[in-house]
């Protein structure tokens, strides 16, 4: 094992509007927002489920693939170094200006093509 599943992402126009659904929804607890990004949690802290507001969003059309479905996932490792190496060994190819060292995650598709993020050191 890389890593642990930290949070499901959805990529949305308003992140606090899709936020407001998915807690009702859901019974998930509001946890933090920074206007941008909203996480909602579980009472425990998992599962957790993130929003993200994203400019210019085009919504899903099931099934057509010409408007794909707008998710990615968030593994949380506890050495960057170490699970970065893992998983492009995997076959995953880090993407370029999606986060750094710096900022607690980095981006990544896997092999074929869907974006996963490792995080480490974050709530």
């Amino acid at each position: 094992m890389i890593g642990r599943l930290h949070s499901v992402v959805l990529d949305c126009p308003d992140a606090e509007e899709l936020a407001t659904f998915y807690a009702e929804l859901t019974g998930l607890e509001w946890a933090d927002s920074d206007g941008y990004w909203v996480t909602l949690r579980g009472p425990d802290g998992h599962p957790r489920l993130c929003l993200q507001s994203v400019a210019d969003f085009r919504a899903p059309q099931w099934p057509d693939p010409a408007f794909p479905q707008q998710v990615h996932l968030d593994v949380e490792v506890d050495d960057i170094g170490k699970a970065e190496k893992a998983v492009l060994r995997l076959g995953a190819t880090l993407l370029q200006g999606g986060g750094s060292r710096n900022h607690g995650f980095r981006v990544y598709a896997d092999p074929v093509g869907h974006p996963f993020c490792l995080v480490w050191g974050q709530d």
